[in-house]
């Protein structure tokens, strides 16, 4: 299983390759990838920097261009594949049929993956971007169970990449309309959850409120933490209660289910963060390089270790992590 981590800057890149990674992906610092924070991504002297640096090291690099273009935008959609090919990127995770169609066209030999941001769950969709668009690998949308991922591998015509580890969302990816509700921005074409102008923190004799897009999402008491604001992770008054009513901040965390996910055929375990911090990089990649190969040596007595555990835990949203739905007991 190849381990794909997250890089949103070239410090991170760095620190996912000296610390295991087999592959890491990152963007443009545009719209074209749904990670379009300020301060994050790579302009073309860093990613040529940064491929350069994964290449010396034998590992391949993936770049995300994996929002939707708008009519108006769509040379930038364009120009950013040409882009990617003339920076020698190894893998183009896309999710517009629009973007594979040009991709596949004008660049024949470029290895394609269909983006999480595809929410391909049936292998009659994988068939359909394989056959059409020749996509060699997709990133599964977080809302499968473990028998319904075995089950789409056997069937697939792909190779099948899913998610390891980190935040989770109650969306299924592609599909997310909160955030524009709030924020007049979509993530899924402006590739940004939350965007940095419409978060405010306002200090008041209450606490330290968080709106977003004017909307109160979050208070919380004098020298408590929060974390960075999401309208599918605030707090609301329901019923005269007031709590997270919609999701609690979690993180997903599969390192029990790795024997099963070898076995199933997983391809690639994709580890979430390219909004985090190097040192999440470091912490989550050594972890998650030592879990696979551990598993890999010896998948009928693998056991993931405490202190693996505890790593994640630290540096999981809400400082707790899930199965999500790859656990579903009544299935």
């Amino acid at each position: 299983m190849e381990l794909v981590c997250p890089a949103g800057n070239l410090a991170s890149l760095k620190t996912a390759i000296d610390a295991g990674a087999d592959a890491v992906y990152l963007g443009f610092r545009d719209a074209t990838n749904a990670r379009n924070f300020e301060g994050l991504n790579f302009d073309e002297k860093t990613m040529r920097e940064g491929i350069a640096y994964a290449h010396r090291h034998g590992r391949r690099v993936f770049l995300a261009l994996n929002t939707y273009p708008r009519p108006e935008g769509w040379p930038l959609w364009q120009t950013a594949v040409d882009r990617a090919v003339d920076l020698g990127v190894d893998v183009l995770i896309a999710a517009d049929i629009g973007v594979l169609d040009y991709a596949s066209q004008r660049h024949p030999d470029l290895v394609l993956h269909l983006s999480v941001q595809g929410s391909a769950t049936s292998y009659e969709a994988l068939r359909f971007y394989h056959e059409q668009f020749g996509v060699r690998r997709a990133v599964l949308p977080r809302v499968l169970s473990l028998k319904q991922v075995q089950q789409l591998i056997a069937h697939s015509p792909m190779e099948i990449e899913v998610f390891g580890f980190g935040s989770l969302c109650v969306m299924v990816e592609g599909r997310c309309l909160l955030s524009s509700y709030a924020a007049g921005k979509s993530p899924n074409t402006h590739g940004v959850c939350s965007p940095a102008a419409a978060v405010q923190w306002v200090e008041t004799p209450r606490g330290l409120e968080t709106r977003l897009g004017g909307v109160l999402i979050e208070r919380v008491g004098h020298g408590e933490n929060t974390g960075y604001p999401t309208l599918c992770k605030g707090r609301y008054q329901v019923g005269g209660n007031t709590y997270h009513a919609i999701e609690e901040p979690t993180s997903l965390n599969t390192l029990d289910l790795l024997p099963q996910l070898h076995e199933a055929g997983v391809a690639a375990i994709k580890l979430e963060g390219r909004q985090r911090s190097p040192a999440y990089v470091r912490q989550v990649t050594r972890v998650w390089r030592a879990a696979i190969d551990s598993c890999l040596r010896s998948p009928g007595s693998y056991r993931p270790l405490p202190e693996w555990q505890q790593t994640l835990a630290r540096v999981s949203e809400g400082q707790q992590t899930t199965l999500g739905a790859y656990a579903r007991p009544w299935q």
